[in-house]
């Protein structure tokens, strides 16, 4: 499909979507009113806010760090989302502050970097690899691009322009420029939105510039610091993904969220330009990430040794790095290639992300955050991990470096983004909760509306609201995980429509109250991994619609790993309302936990038999562990 590829779909704008009573918009709810406000806060804690004003001094604390641009862009992003969803008076004028600090800020050339015009202002773009300039002035641009697209208000697009100017002078092959690209990505998505935004094609060819610049030989970073270590195929090149240019890349290498932010960037890049070879080597990196490296859990990256991913089918569980960030920048890379090729298995992915992999980064408080996701945690051995941090134990208010708390609550303020796209005389429905949209399709008005308890319930209901009849598709998500899916329309059950690539579409003439019901049977499932998986031989996990389920030592006291699940165990699904914001518990009443009878004395016996006894077993789901004090953790059980 899509040999030469375009962006089929056109996203209906978070500015149009309207969260209702329900799960996410309670998720969003709280994003909006703790998890904004208590960024911002730390932001002007930790100096972040001053050091726009450009007044540090040596010997001053707060020193101004590479990356903290990038923590405030982010946190204006946010803020243009909400404020599109949840006007807010104050709000808005802390955020023109903060603008006006930037545009005051800026160099006379464009340039803007608290650290750079403060603390070294003679060192600029000379070293890419690790200073990440190219990284916050992205995030900048990302942040312009929603301000005005929420406000309308060009004033810090112009400034933010002016910037994208200054690198589009400074970066590429011509004579005079620097022939370098970012040590992390993020610039290349910025960069195309920032094309969306003014129609200036400059500012898309630099983006394929940045991507197809990296891994050509002599490497630029080899070149940069004169470093030997960077001069073959060695552990620097790949976990900065430039061992190879990116269009001879195998599979995707090293640091997991700059690799997905790369694809990201390639996706919409291969979307913008129509280029067909681009778009294979996406859609073969997306292939090899979601089918032999990705966790259960939509979690990425393998191990904490440079935070990256390793190789095929390796998941261990314990040592999981799974960084939050990973989580999104996977929705961020589902959702573009889901708008080129309308295709279930991008919004899967993305759902499975969100509802796990993302949503176990932030507490239900929404002021507390996980920087890595493990499936199995025990405390004697989380305690040794990660330099003595202790991250996989509790989720902490604030980090060193804070890209995931930010990066949650931009995502969380843009959710409604994600559920609609358009396309001619069709709507697509991507993803399910209570929610009011107003879109235009076949040159006509309609409002949305979908009435459900989704992801606990089963059935999905939409109301079709043009303003007269009118002839269009409504093409409805089956997800991949059900078997049995139902529809009915205006109270009359229809024939099942034949699935195009996931989605059951609808077209007929709809008429002002036309109500759709879709049933997607949640039975429990008993999901194995790949036998390659050898973290996972012999176990399974559980999940229920979107949601995997892990248990926890509150539940089923300590030693996790001694219990098991006969084959033939009946699982039962209840919905508890007070418990942990309303989730749906499972429990097997006929669980096993191996006991330590006949093992008195002994380390090893290779005749005693095992003994187990009968224990109930309760599973929560995954992303709302830890919220209730320390204790271990698994997301795999062995199953009898």
């Amino acid at each position: 499909m899509n040999a030469k590829p375009r962006r089929t779909l056109t996203p209906v704008s978070w500015r149009d979507v309207r969260l209702e009573d329900g799960y996410w918009k309670r998720k969003q709810d709280v994003n909006h009113k703790t998890t904004l406000p208590m960024v911002y806060r730390k932001c002007r804690d930790t100096g972040r806010l001053d050091a726009i004003k450009l007044q540090w001094k040596e010997g001053q604390p707060h020193k101004p760090h590479v990356f903290w641009d990038s923590d405030v862009a982010k946190w204006l992003e946010a803020s243009a989302y909400s404020l599109a969803t949840h006007p807010d008076r104050r709000l808005a004028a802390t955020v023109r502050e903060i603008v006006e600090r930037y545009a005051a800020s800026q160099g006379p050339d464009g340039y803007i970097n608290s650290h750079f015009r403060t603390v070294r202002p003679r060192d600029r773009w000379t070293n890419l690899r690790a200073d990440h300039e190219l990284y916050t002035a992205g995030h900048l641009i990302e942040a312009a691009v929603a301000l005005h697209e929420a406000t309308g208000n060009r004033a810090f697009l112009e400034v933010i322009r002016g910037f994208a100017d200054h690198i589009d002078q400074t970066f590429g092959r011509e004579m005079g420029k620097i022939r370098g690209y970012p040590g992390h990505q993020e610039i290349e998505m910025a960069l195309v939105k920032l094309y969306r935004a003014t129609g200036e094609n400059r500012y898309l060819k630099l983006a394929r510039y940045f991507l197809d610049e990296r891994g050509r030989k002599p490497l630029y970073f080899h070149l940069e610091s004169n470093d030997p270590a960077w001069a073959g195929d060695g552990i620097l090149s790949i976990t900065h993904q430039c061992e190879k240019p990116v269009r001879k890349m195998k599979a995707l290498t090293g640091h997991a969220v700059r690799a997905l932010y790369m694809l990201s960037g390639m996706i919409d890049v291969a979307g913008e330009t129509r280029d067909a070879k681009l778009w294979q080597v996406c859609r073969r990196h997306w292939a090899n990430i979601v089918q032999r490296r990705m966790y259960i859990t939509g979690g990425i990256g393998s191990t904490p040794a440079q935070e990256r991913l390793t190789f095929d089918y390796d998941l261990p569980n314990e040592t999981a790095y799974a960084e939050t960030c990973a989580a999104i920048a996977l929705v961020f890379a589902g959702w573009r290639m889901l708008r080129i090729e309308p295709d279930r298995q991008y919004a899967d992915v993305m759902e499975r992300a969100l509802h796990n992999g993302v949503m176990s980064g932030v507490s239900l408080t929404g002021d507390r955050f996980f920087y890595n996701n493990p499936l199995r945690v025990h405390p004697l051995a989380a305690s040794m991990e990660h330099r003595g941090e202790n991250r996989a134990i509790i989720r902490r208010k604030w980090f060193g470096c804070s890209c995931c708390p930010t990066n949650i609550v931009r995502l969380l303020a843009s959710i409604g983004g994600y559920f609609y796209s358009t396309v001619d005389d069709a709507v697509y429905v991507h993803l399910y909760a209570a929610s009011t949209t107003n879109l235009t399709v076949a040159d006509q008005r309609v409002t949305l509306r979908q009435i459900t308890d989704y992801p606990w319930s089963d059935t999905v209901e939409m109301s079709v609201e043009p303003e007269s009849a009118v002839t269009f598709k409504l093409a409805l998500r089956v997800p991949g995980w059900c078997e049995g899916a139902s529809m009915s329309i205006n109270g009359q059950s229809i024939a099942m429509p034949r699935l195009q690539r996931g989605y059951a579409g609808i077209k007929r003439r709809w008429q002002p109250g036309d109500r759709v019901a879709m049933t997607l049977p949640m039975p429990v499932r008993r999901t194995s991994a790949h036998p390659a998986c050898r973290a996972n031989v012999g176990m399974v996990a559980l999940e229920r619609g979107p949601i995997v389920y892990c248990l926890e030592q509150v539940d089923n006291g300590a030693d996790l790993h001694r219990l098991s699940l006969p084959r033939e165990a009946v699982i039962h699904a209840r919905h508890q309302p007070g418990l942990l914001g309303g989730v749906t518990v499972l429990t097997i009443p006929h669980g096993r936990r191996l006991t330590d009878k006949g093992w008195s004395g002994r380390l090893y016996d290779g005749c005693s038999p095992a003994s187990q006894v009968r224990q109930t077993i309760t599973a929560v789901p995954y992303a709302v562990w830890a919220n209730r004090g320390k204790g271990e953790m698994t997301v795999w059980l062995r199953e009898n």
